[in-house]
């Protein structure tokens, strides 16, 4: 069942929304060589806790960490521990909090000193392609909308779409109905309402769009070992556009 907010509602959500990017973007500030992956988790706890709001991910299924953090050729849920960040490294931070009975959830990836003009390339692409995406979650539009458009963009530059994980529908739950896959076709799916918050969060691969889920239960990597981005944010559909609520 797709969930329907009022103002109210969209009013809470937000500020839940607001404390989750600005962790990212305090994580995002923090990657540089030298510091290790569960140093930037710690960060994020601290602040998100500092705000009086919980981290999202902590224990949601027994996911031992406040974020995931998932570096080079990790698509997503890479578990922050001693790894040491180095030079060149792409880091993928995802982070969510929950106040007033909502959740926000946002991801980034991040350049840890200079990184190589294919790995820039691909976190351009995957950004710009979370936009398309954005642009096309209007009211009236479908579910299928937004992935053609994340799809149509990546494939033009030679991407690939991870299929095996999607984004979904956020608020009073952290992954709730719909689910929004980053392909699709046009005109298909449940028909975008005023008052829908969606997690719209395209994971792009460098090579082929196959994952596949380490021992841990946890950490998804390219099963061909190339580079992974991966780009994320809550908005929320109104009848004046799509709304960005994880703007720091």
């Amino acid at each position: 069942m797709i969930s329907i907010k009022n103002s109210r509602e969209l009013s809470l959500m937000r500020e839940a929304c607001i404390i989750s990017a600005r962790a990212l973007q305090l994580a995002g500030e923090a990657v540089e060589p030298g510091v290790t992956t569960g140093e930037i988790d710690r960060l994020i706890r601290k602040y998100i806790e500092s705000q009086g709001a919980k981290p999202s991910f902590l224990g949601y299924a027994d996911y031992p960490a406040s974020a995931c953090i998932s570096v080079n050729e990790t698509v997503i849920h890479g578990i922050p521990d001693k790894r040491v960040i180095k030079a060149g490294d792409i880091v993928s931070i995802d982070v969510g909090a929950y106040l007033n009975g909502y959740h926000g959830d946002n991801a980034a990836t991040f350049a840890a000193g200079e990184v190589s003009k294919e790995a820039k390339a691909l976190m351009d692409a995957t950004r710009e392609s979370l936009y398309e995406g954005i642009a096309a979650a209007t009211a009236g539009n479908r579910i299928g909308d937004i992935g053609a458009a994340v799809q149509r963009y990546v494939e033009m530059r030679g991407y690939s779409v991870v299929r095996q994980f999607v984004g979904h529908g956020v608020g009073t739950n952290l992954h709730e109905d719909p689910s929004v896959p980053n392909f699709g076709t046009p005109g298909r799916g449940p028909r975008l309402l005023p008052g829908m918050t969606l997690a719209i969060e395209p994971m792009i691969n460098k090579g082929g769009p196959e994952v596949e889920v380490l021992s841990d239960g946890w950490t998804t990597v390219t099963k061909d070992r190339e580079l992974s981005a991966h780009f994320e944010h809550t908005i929320a559909i109104t009848k004046d556009g799509p709304v960005i609520l994880t703007m720091p």
